[in-house]
């Protein structure tokens, strides 16, 4: 298994990943992932700027010519109200089933912070659904701690 940078050809191949993440989010909270069809055609310049971005992360695991995980993050800038003035952001981060438990995820998460130290940036955010508690325990596992918790309310008419 080795896990590298993407590169603006990897993205074709990650797009069916973007594709079942997605689903996954909407799935478990369709008011908060209330996904537009076709993510994967919305997310594919994105990915394909972040492959080229020095100041992104995207990785992708490649098993045997075949990419089965990726994980991307940006770097953000802070409302000017506080003391740090930018701070990464980990979007998603996805490791096809069958190859779960194998320490995949958790060495694209430790490279991912190793490449933002080497940027200098001084903090690292991320999202998880209320329903994740395995990516939860990964993340903390590897340095996170949690520091909202978001709340949601649907307002009808």
């Amino acid at each position: 298994m080795q896990i590298r940078p993407a590169t603006p050809a990897d993205v074709t191949a990650v797009l069916p990943m973007v594709a079942k993440i997605c689903a996954l989010h909407e799935s478990w909270d369709a008011a908060k992932f209330g996904i537009l069809p076709d993510p994967e055609k919305r997310y594919e310049k994105w990915l394909q700027r972040l492959a080229t971005d020095k100041r992104s992360v995207f990785l992708v695991a490649e098993n045997q010519g075949r990419l089965v995980a990726f994980l991307v993050a940006t770097v953000e800038r802070e409302i000017p109200i506080y003391r740090l003035q930018e701070y990464a952001v980990v979007h998603d981060l996805w490791v096809e089933l069958e190859y779960r438990q194998n320490g995949i995820a958790r060495q694209m998460v430790m490279q991912a912070i190793e490449r933002f130290q080497q940027m200098e940036i001084q903090q690292i955010r991320l999202d998880t659904a209320a329903i994740n508690e395995a990516a939860r325990r990964l993340f903390a596992s590897c340095g996170f701690k949690i520091s909202t918790v978001e709340m949601l309310m649907e307002i009808s008419d």
